[in-house]
């Protein structure tokens, strides 16, 4: 059975956009047939991933306001099992598009639909905000996993966060639920990661996973190659949390369903 889940904060470097990359190359790892959408008009998954976001024919733009099918959009990372349908600079007018569309929220949904069973996971990596397009990627999906940095503020906004997932669920998307958080750039030697940590399990209870991504200058590294922590240093840290979490996430989700 496939599931789909939107990767959502809409607090900005929260590591949002290296989870998708780095999670989605260590299930692919695993032998999971993985599709990443890049929602985000940063399109920094799809280049996160090595692909020429200027040498693109087609991308999610052209499914949610052109009509494509979502199958003529999808590209193969070159990696097992890995595929992505990219974004482009163009995604950042969509918005304004989408407003004149009937059933506008419910794009993202209608792409989904067509593809999510030739997958295994499929990943939507939302921009930082709550407009319209994170709307389609909460609309569509069956869960959100929501990355939380371990830093001072936290948990400053995820009321609000979760309110925009309640709202939906009322309207939009009533099986919505939270997958899970992770907490990313975690710090052991310091109070304040440990405090941040608690204070997350407190507020999310029982949602929170037990793998933190350690703070690692190899995963900072790895984007600018083009490549997932996998790829790029095996051996790091990083790489080593994102295989962890990978085992949590397919025993947790796997035993939901």
């Amino acid at each position: 059975m496939s599931k789909s889940i939107a990767v959502f904060n809409q607090k900005g470097g929260v590591g949002k956009t290296t989870t998708v990359i780095n999670l989605c190359a260590c299930l692919a790892d695993k032998g999971k047939k993985v599709l990443m959408i890049d929602i985000d008009p940063q399109g920094n998954t799809t280049s996160g991933v090595g692909i020429d976001k200027t040498a693109l024919e087609k991308t999610i733009y052209d499914i949610l306001i052109n009509n494509e099918d979502p199958k003529d959009c999808i590209i193969d990372t070159k990696r097992k099992n890995l595929f992505i349908i990219p974004s482009s600079v163009q995604l950042a007018g969509a918005e304004i598009e989408l407003t004149e569309v009937q059933k506008r929220e419910l794009k993202l949904r209608e792409c989904i639909e067509g593809i999510k069973s030739d997958f295994d996971y499929v990943f939507v990596d939302c921009p930082p905000s709550l407009g319209l397009l994170s709307i389609n990627a909460l609309s569509a999906v069956d869960s959100v996993l929501i990355p939380i940095q371990c830093e001072y503020y936290a948990l400053e906004g995820v009321g609000q966060l979760m309110n925009t997932i309640k709202l939906v669920k009322k309207s939009l998307n009533p099986d919505l639920d939270v997958e899970g958080v992770v907490l990313s750039m975690f710090d052991g030697r310091t109070n304040l990661s440990i405090q941040v940590v608690d204070e997350v399990k407190k507020y999310f209870k029982g949602k929170v996973y037990t793998t933190l991504i350690p703070r690692n200058v190899r995963l900072a590294e790895a984007p600018s190659h083009g490549m997932s922590i996998i790829e790029y240093d095996i051996k790091s840290k990083g790489a080593e949390s994102y295989m962890d979490l990978a085992d949590e996430f397919i025993y947790l989700s796997e035993d939901v369903i």
